[in-house]
């Protein structure tokens, strides 16, 4: 059962972070931004200016008190210690942003929005540096890689995935999920395979910088492995019955959060599907791509988790709890000392689950 934490929003939570510190910060919709102390006691709240929904944050791990939040097309920079104001604020973006990111040396943070554009800040200039603009719908993911600050992946609801490298204003690897899967599956598409168009909502990257996920619509989880300025998919699989909302690498670990739309959490463990992949390699054909019209929806689908599909791996979840909400964010920290689990969701509560009692 999870622990709720109450008293800090009267409407939805649609983001998360945590401190190295152990502070948590929570954004929602009208500005609301609060920090809450390890107990779940709310210790700070403020309204930011325009009361646009909060829609990501950040915490510096140099400055664990500092926080970057984006709202509306603005981010501003506050100290959780003292949310009465704002340290600085940049407002770069011309269209609503969905997601931040800070890389590891924290001189960059980069900013994804509506437009599609994601904006690259130069935090000791205070300017943006690069402009990166390749997706041609909505921006909804973006994050820079560890251990490579130069370096970022994104997707969004084109429904493609994007590598980055800053030293050029233009992707090094792309590719469109719902052409990829048609290629690998190449059999005749009848009614009863029917897919959801696999718009990308969230991407994580894992600890060691090579290996990370993105989340799709379709309800399938994919992992990708970069080797040098090009991407392989290693493993895809079927994790929710709706669309896969967050997507999260634990730290230092090759375990995989997934959150969706039907109101499950999932951990999966998919260190071993991919070593399985790197012994026998899928081959992957190459062709030139064509558009497709988007496959209209099969509602009602009720495979197992991580059932087997063509062109999909076989994998079940080690940890399934049934959340019951629409996953808006999901973030895996340490709380009072025990790895747990922070959901936000449709409700003004934060759900928290120790891993260590599922």
């Amino acid at each position: 059962m999870a622990v709720k934490w109450t008293g800090g929003h009267s409407s939805s939570i649609l983001c998360l972070n945590a401190s190295k510190d152990g502070l948590v910060a929570s954004g929602g919709e009208g500005g609301d931004l609060v920090a809450w102390g390890e107990d779940g006691t709310p210790v700070g709240h403020m309204q930011l200016e325009g009361a646009d929904d909060v829609t990501s944050i950040v915490f510096s791990a140099s400055c664990p008190t500092k926080l970057y939040a984006s709202h509306g097309e603005s981010i501003s920079v506050l100290d959780v210690r003292s949310l009465k104001g704002c340290l600085d604020h940049f407002h770069v973006n011309e269209e609503e942003i969905n997601c931040l990111s800070l890389n590891e040396t924290e001189s960059l943070l980069a900013s994804a929005d509506d437009s599609g554009a994601i904006k690259i800040l130069d935090l000791e200039k205070k300017k943006v540096t690069r402009s990166l603009k390749r997706h041609s719908n909505i921006c909804s993911s973006v994050a820079f890689r560890p251990q490579r600050p130069q370096s970022l992946v994104s997707c969004g609801l084109d429904m493609q995935v994007m590598l980055w490298s800053l030293q050029k204003a233009r992707p090094v690897w792309i590719t469109n999920l719902q052409e990829d899967e048609t290629e690998e599956t190449e059999g005749p598409q009848t009614p009863g395979r029917l897919l959801n168009p696999a718009l990308a909502h969230s991407i994580s990257v894992a600890s060691c910088g090579n290996i990370f996920s993105c989340g799709a619509e379709d309800g399938k989880v994919r992992i990708f492995r970069v080797m040098g300025v090009k991407c392989e998919r290693e493993l895809g699989f079927k994790g929710h019955t709706l669309g896969v909302s967050q997507v999260c690498f634990l730290p230092e670990s090759h375990l995989l959060l997934t959150g969706g739309n039907d109101g499950k959490i999932r951990l999966w463990d998919v260190s071993g599907k991919m070593e399985k992949q790197q012994k026998s390699p899928v081959k992957h054909i190459h062709r030139k791509k064509t558009k497709r019209a988007v496959r209209p929806t099969q509602s009602g689908d009720s495979r197992a988790p991580g059932a087997e599909d063509e062109g999909l791996a076989k994998l079940l979840p080690k940890l399934d709890i049934e959340h019951g909400e629409k996953v808006n964010w999901l973030l895996s920290t340490k709380i009072k000392g025990n790895q747990s689990i922070l959901v936000a969701d449709q409700t003004s509560c934060v759900s928290v689950y120790p891993l260590n009692e599922l």
